[in-house]
């Protein structure tokens, strides 16, 4: 009997109350043997109901927690011993009944991280000896080869080395257009190939996939718990032994028993302690829908008291593929001077050095050539050798410091700065060879992402970049941005955002994660944009935009501060229907059954309440076909 289900509970118990309430309702008492059934069947039903609720409190007190459990236990054992039979089978099935819609209610709240799971591959096709053979995701080696057909999901993060394909890829992203991907560009676990073929070489498998990764780190967050959350945990571990002292006293008092138990059950912090844990598990579910992983309640909580947001530059608030605009040479040819520009380049990793190489290869075709001892010196650039000479590549700040003259130069690289291009000078021998000027596109959803965020409550909206001066109020400028840090090292920004949380309260960083690991580390909270298969952006971030849609920053700080509110709502109704309960108990006209309804009917109203923030964002805007089509 005690193995039922809490649905069958549920039945079972309802269609004995419904029986107790006509043998005392509808029926006439005087017949001879009726009270006696209804008894019986009250008794019954409060067993049936209350044998879990008795459990789990008695489970609660051999370690030494007092939970609402243990105040509707006491109030149906009361109520038996003093008679009221109604009361306590009344009070045990709703406690029941509450329970098993609260646990309907709260399951799909986790729809959101359920539909995430399922997108799970299950096989995987893999090509070993000349042969396919299917075989499980966790049994893929590092360099095997997948073959992937439409329809089929992609079980390990690789690369594209045949075909050609549209990958659905809203696991990751949330984007639920495809994008097309050929080789020589990734692809991640999870995702389904809708139309085309893929060989994939495994780069990632089993538990380093990025989709394994998305879901452990979900798992993660909603265990994670917010400041509200904590505080409201640890003031119901004091207020339910608090609300049974108070009965006590008042049944002492008023020398009413009724009056006591009936304190028990109204003062039920139920309603109070679900009302924060359950919006942040549905608006962490909606994120990872959406492709925004927000590591856990503490960090959705910050993100909803952002005031002030600091953005890098590269890669961020522009496309991160910056084009060589102009080359200036003054001292030997314009090819060689870019080959050796390129040469001295091979080793680095900035966005910039990319440029310059591109252009070279794209005019001189491939570079294989490398420099001797070449030293990257963060925020400045470069020192390498070339056919024994050494060459300097970088910013004024290198040539400062290597006491090169640039002034003649100087009325050149004012003007190219001005047009918010980037210099990259190049110099050896105390001379100058020549300037390399590049440009990177700002995002075009970048200026719409400003003033939604101002729209929101930001108060204040900076970039913080390593360029100089000029380039940087260019793009704040045609931004509409606040403010401007140039000319940074990364110990600089970190300075600043300190500089940005004095001034204006909770300041987040926003950057690609590459670059911005010290940042984004230090930052309250980190967001990285375009994380998917960065493994150091997922990792220091607090929060995680999957893919490079910039404008996924608006969603991510509107679901955040839609929370903070539902948040809000939630405890503040919960402390309403407490004092009202609270009065009408002390007015005579709550009684216990009443109150234990009320009480069940706040909850589920509560968890109602959350469940809407499953619902936000479904009305944004989708990716547009074109830039699809295109690849991004």
């Amino acid at each position: 009997m005690f193995t039922l289900s809490k649905k069958q509970i549920v039945w079972i118990t309802g269609i004995l109350a419904g029986a107790a309430f006509i043998l005392n309702r509808a029926l006439n008492q005087d017949i001879e043997g009726y009270a006696t059934v209804s008894i019986v069947i009250m008794l019954l039903g409060t067993i049936i109901a209350g044998y879990n609720i008795f459990k789990t409190a008695l489970v609660g007190l051999r370690y030494r927690v007092i939970g609402i459990d243990l105040l509707v236990s006491i109030a149906a054992i009361g109520a038996v011993i003093i008679a009221e039979y109604w009361e306590a089978q009344a009070v045990t099935f709703l406690f029941t009944m509450g329970d098993y819609l609260e646990s309907l209610t709260l399951e799909k709240t986790r729809n959101s991280i359920r539909s995430l799971m399922d997108l799970a591959p299950d096989s995987a096709r893999v090509r070993r000896n000349s042969e396919e053979i299917e075989i499980s995701p966790a049994d893929v080696l590092y360099g095997d080869l997948l073959i992937i057909k439409p329809g089929e999901k992609i079980a390990v993060d690789g690369k594209v080395l045949e075909g050609s394909a549209y990958v659905n890829q809203a696991a990751i992203t949330g984007e639920s257009m495809p994008v097309s991907r050929d080789p020589g560009e990734e692809v991640f676990s999870g995702t389904i190939v809708e139309s085309g073929y893929l060989l994939v070489k495994a780069e990632k498998v089993g538990a380093d996939t990025t989709f394994a990764r998305i879901l452990h780190m979900v798992e993660e967050a909603q265990d994670k718990k917010a400041a509200s959350q904590k505080f409201l945990e640890k003031f119901a571990a004091w207020y339910t032994p608090a609300i049974i002292v108070l009965s006590v006293v008042a049944g002492l008092i008023s020398k009413d028993i009724r009056l006591a138990l009936t304190l028990l059950v109204v003062s039920c912090p139920g309603a109070l302690v679900i009302s924060t844990p359950i919006s942040y598990v549905a608006a962490i579910g909606n994120g990872a829908k959406n492709g925004v992983l927000i590591k856990g309640g503490e960090i959705m909580e910050k993100l909803g008291r952002v005031k002030a947001i600091a953005f890098d530059k590269t890669g961020t608030l522009t496309e991160g593929k910056p084009g060589v605009s102009r080359i200036k040479v003054y001292d030997m040819d314009e090819d060689e001077f870019l080959r050796i520009a390129a040469i001295g380049e091979a080793y680095s990793e900035h966005p910039l050095a990319a440029a310059v190489i591109r252009t070279a290869e794209e005019k001189l075709g491939k570079i294989t050539e490398t420099p001797d001892d070449a030293q990257m010196l963060i925020g400045h650039g470069l020192v390498f050798f070339y056919e024994g000479t050494e060459y300097f590549m970088g910013n004024r700040r290198l040539l400062d410091n290597q006491n090169i003259d640039y002034s003649p130069q100087e009325d050149y690289l004012n003007a190219e700065e001005a047009l918010g291009r980037t210099v990259v000078i190049m110099a050896s021998d105390n001379k100058v060879h020549g300037i390399i000027s590049i440009a990177d596109t700002i995002r075009p959803e970048a200026k719409q992402l400003v003033s939604d965020l101002h729209s929101q409550g930001i108060e204040h909206i900076v970039i913080l970049t390593g360029d100089n001066h000029r380039a940087a109020q260019a793009v704040a400028e045609e931004l509409g941005l606040d403010g401007h840090y140039s000319e940074l090292l990364p110990e600089d920004k970190v300075s600043s955002l300190t500089d940005l949380s004095a001034k204006y309260g909770q300041a987040a960083m926003v950057g690609d994660g590459i670059n911005d690991a010290p940042a984004l580390a230090s930052a309250d909270p980190g967001i990285a944009i375009g994380a998917a298969g960065a493994d150091v952006a997922m990792e220091t971030a607090d929060v995680v935009l999957m893919s490079d849609d910039i404008g996924k920053l608006s969603y991510a700080m509107g679901l955040s501060r839609a929370t903070s509110n539902n948040v809000k709502q939630n405890v503040i109704f919960a402390i309403i229907v407490v004092i009202v309960l609270l009065a009408g108990v002390l007015l005579q006209e709550v009684n216990m059954s009443l109150g234990m309804l009320v009480h069940e009917g706040s909850v589920l109203l509560v968890i109602l309440n959350a469940m809407r923030l499953m619902n936000y964002g479904r009305k944004a805007v989708k990716q547009k076909p074109e830039a699809v089509k295109a690849g991004k």
